[in-house]
């Protein structure tokens, strides 16, 4: 477990998101995964804000049935779905298997995921194909988002598929480069908050174009 002063989740809830997230982005010899990218932490951060609690939302019924092309229709906020999620899966894990989700061999742990992605697990008090849902997109965000907001961390979402990161100021001296891949070191918002970024005078990031051969 990564130390970090979570906001909102349980230390068991820190592990289960740990373990599920790890099975989705694992790290390989590209790179690491969404362990090492403090993608729990970034779920951490933005349960505990109003996203959360669906703070901006109207949460009043009346309730329906929803479809599909609708997006999101649970009563339930994403806090209590995180929290009721993980402790359902885990009680089921526990009667079926005799440990925890994040105590299981990777291949009882993916067969357990693909059953949510298909909404095959029965549970309780929620679906679990909605659990998956809300945890996919979460972990894909907390891989790929800057890394101000808790994940991506040193960028490495980035550099596995040549993200740049912000928008340079200088990109017109890119334009007549042909048959050149753009090859930078990414730039967050945060490197230029801590002003280890090269920006313009206007406090745009400028890209220093790494020269690479276009054979490779």
């Amino acid at each position: 477990m990564h130390p970090h002063a979570y906001l909102f989740l349980t230390q068991p809830e820190v592990r289960f998101l740990e373990a599920a997230a790890e099975r989705l982005i694992p790290a390989d010899e590209l790179g690491p995964g969404a362990c090492d990218a403090g993608v729990a932490s970034f779920i951490d951060g933005q349960l505990a804000s109003p996203w959360g609690m669906h703070g901006r939302q109207y949460r009043t019924g009346p309730w329906h049935e929803g479809t599909p092309q609708q997006g999101f229709q649970s009563r339930l906020v994403p806090q209590e779905i995180y929290r009721l999620g993980i402790r359902e899966i885990d009680q089921h894990c526990v009667a079926a298997h005799g440990k925890r989700f994040d105590l299981l061999p990777v291949a009882v742990q993916d067969e357990l995921l693909r059953a949510m992605e298909r909404d095959a697990l029965p549970l309780p008090s929620l679906s679990s194909g909605l659990f998956f849902t809300l945890l996919f997109r979460n972990t894909m965000e907390g891989f790929f988002a800057d890394p101000m907001y808790g994940g991506n961390r040193d960028k490495v979402g980035w550099r596995l598929i040549g993200f740049p990161g912000v928008a340079a100021s200088n990109y017109v001296e890119h334009l007549a480069q042909h048959n050149v891949r753009y090859e930078v070191e990414p730039v967050s918002i945060l490197d230029i908050e801590a002003q280890r970024a090269k920006v313009d005078s206007q406090g745009y990031a400028r890209h220093v174009l790494r020269r690479v051969d276009p054979a490779q």
